[in-house]
């Protein structure tokens, strides 16, 4: 079986607001942990792609924002059957433009 979100737009959304520089171990990584290592590790369904450290999650940073800003009905949004929160997705732009701070 595949992981599977189902919660609501109001279950998923938050008011929490992005950190003025974001950090991969403090904001991202939590994300990426409750979100993608299910299926992004050696032995999950998308192994081909493991997302399990900063080396990867960096060097994916470009197909990680473009799955996860994808609209709903797209069947290559990520996460599979999900999606982040608004603050979530912010977090993942906001990493990218600081220069994918590791700590």
């Amino acid at each position: 079986m595949v992981s599977c979100d189902s919660r609501t737009y109001e279950e998923i959304s938050d008011r929490t607001p992005v950190p003025d520089k974001v950090r991969y171990a403090v904001e991202v990584k939590p994300i990426v942990d409750a979100n993608c290592i299910m299926c992004h590790n050696p032995g999950g369904s998308a192994a081909y792609k493991p997302l399990t450290s900063y080396d990867q999650v960096k060097t994916n940073i470009v197909s990680i924002l473009d799955r996860i800003q994808r609209p709903n009905g797209d069947p290559q949004k990520m996460p599979k059957g999900g999606s982040l929160s608004p603050t979530q997705i912010a977090i993942f732009i906001k990493w990218n433009t600081d220069g994918l701070i590791e700590n």
